[in-house]
C-alpha cells in the first residue's frame, strides 16, 4: 500500500503529546526534560511511556515491551499525537509485536524519522495511517533544534500539512536530476532503514508513488550499494518520481578516513547514474533529513513534485478534522 487511507485529526490546543521509545534510548535524562519543557512550553502536555526510560545498551529494552508502550499510546484516549523518543536503532526490532489493528482502531499522528522509517513503513501499510517524518522528543528538545525545524513542525500538526515543502533557509538551492511534473503518493525515509525491509512482510512499497530518502554518514559505494539493490529488486521500475532529501556527510571528502579507491565518485555522481535514467522527475537537496534543518513531512499523501520549479508540494491533507 503507497496511499494513505486513513487519517488523523490534527493536534489541538493544549492537547498531550503520547512518548514511546521504540528504538535507541536516552544518553542523559536532560534529554528528555528538555522535550518535555518544549512541548509545555507551547501549551501542550506530554505523557511519556513507561519505557521510555529503559535502557539496554543502543535499545531503549525489551522489543516487545517498546512494542507494547507504542501501542498503547495510540490506545490511550488521553493522547493526540504519538512521538517516537528519538531513532537511533531498534524500530524493526518491534514490528512483529506491534498491534496494528489497536493502531488502525485509533488513528494519531505519528511522529519520527531516521530508524523510525521502518515503523512508518509497516504503520502504512499495515493499517493505511499517514504519518510525519518529524523529530522525536529528543530533537525538539535539542538546543540545536532550529526555529525553521520546530515552527515547521508545530505548523504541520496544527494544521493539515498541505502546501509546498520550504527549501533550507541557509542554502535554498535545489537541484533537478531530471525534469517533469508528477503527483502521487509520497513514500519512503531513511534509505538505510528502507533496505532493512527488504525480504520481510512489511517490505517497502513504491509502485506509482514518488520515493523519498534519505541518510546519514553512508558514502557513496554504499548508496551505490543501496541502489543496485533496490534496482534489482524491481524498486524503482514504476516509481512515479524521486525525491532525495539531504544526504548528510555521505561524500567521501566527509569520511575522514576513506581510502583512494572509495573516494573516486561523489554521492551526486552515484545519484545521477542510478536516478537520471529512470527518466522521471527527480529533485535532490530540500531540508528532508538529517541535517541542520528538518522540514517535517507528510508520508503517503498525494504530492506534487514539479521538478521544472524544484518543487515539492503537499497536496492532501495529512489529517481530518
Amino acid at each position: 500500500m503507497t496511499a494513505a487511507t486513513l487519517f488523523a485529526s490534527p493536534l489541538p490546543a493544549g492537547g498531550t503529546i503520547g512518548v514511546a521509545a521504540p528504538a535507541s534510548p536516552y544518553d542523559a535524562r536532560s534529554e528528555i526534560e528538555r522535550g518535555v519543557e518544549w512541548w509545555e512550553s507551547k501549551g501542550y502536555r506530554v505523557k511519556l511511556a513507561p519505557g521510555v526510560f529503559a535502557r539496554d545498551d543502543y535499545i531503549a529494552g525489551d522489543a516487545r515491551a517498546r512494542a507494547n508502550d507504542l501501542t498503547a499510546m495510540f490506545a490511550d484516549p488521553e493522547v493526540d499525537v504519538v512521538q517516537s523518543l528519538q531513532g537511533g536503532y531498534g524500530s524493526a526490532q518491534t514490528i512483529p509485536h506491534v498491534d496494528f489493528d489497536v493502531i488502525a482502531a485509533n488513528p494519531k499522528p505519528f511522529l519520527g524519522y531516521s530508524d523510525i522509517t521502518a515503523l512508518h513503513v509497516a504503520i502504512r501499510q499495515r493499517t493505511g495511517l499517514a504519518t510525519l517524518y518529524a523529530y522525536g522528543l529528543i530533537g525538539v528538545g535539542d538546543p540545536e533544534a532550529t526555529r525553521f525545524t520546530l515552527d515547521r513542525l508545530l505548523q504541520v500538526l496544527a494544521g493539515d500539512g498541505t502546501g509546498e515543502v520550504p527549501r533550507d533557509p541557509d542554502d535554498p538551492y535545489v537541484r533537478a536530476l531530471n525534469g517533469g511534473t508528477v503527483t502521487a503518493p509520497l513514500v519512503g525515509g531513511c534509505l538505510w532503514l528502507l533496505m532493512q525491509t527488504m525480504g520481510t512482510p512489511w517490505e517497502v512499497e513504491a509502485d506509482d508513488a514518488i520515493l523519498f530518502f534519505e541518510d546519514v554518514k553512508a558514502p557513496p559505494y554504499y548508496v551505490d550499494g543501496f541502489l543496485t539493490q533496490l534496482k534489482a529488486a524491481g524498486k524503482l521500475d514504476r516509481i512515479a518520481g524521486v525525491v532525495v532529501g539531504e544526504m548528510k556527510d555521505c561524500d567521501w571528502g566527509d569520511q575522514r578516513q576513506a581510502s583512494d579507491w572509495a573516494r573516486s565518485r561523489s554521492i551526486e555522481d552515484v545519484l545521477e547514474e542510478h536516478l537520471a535514467p529512470l527518466g522521471i522527475p527527480i529533485l535532490y537537496k530540500l531540508p528532508l533529513g538529517h541535517g541542520k534543518h528538518l522540514a517535517a513531512l507528510p508520508l503517503g499523501v498525494r504530492c506534487t513534485l514539479d521538478a521544472d520549479r524544484r518543487t515539492l508540494t503537499v497536496d492532501e491533507a495529512l489529517f481530518r478534522a
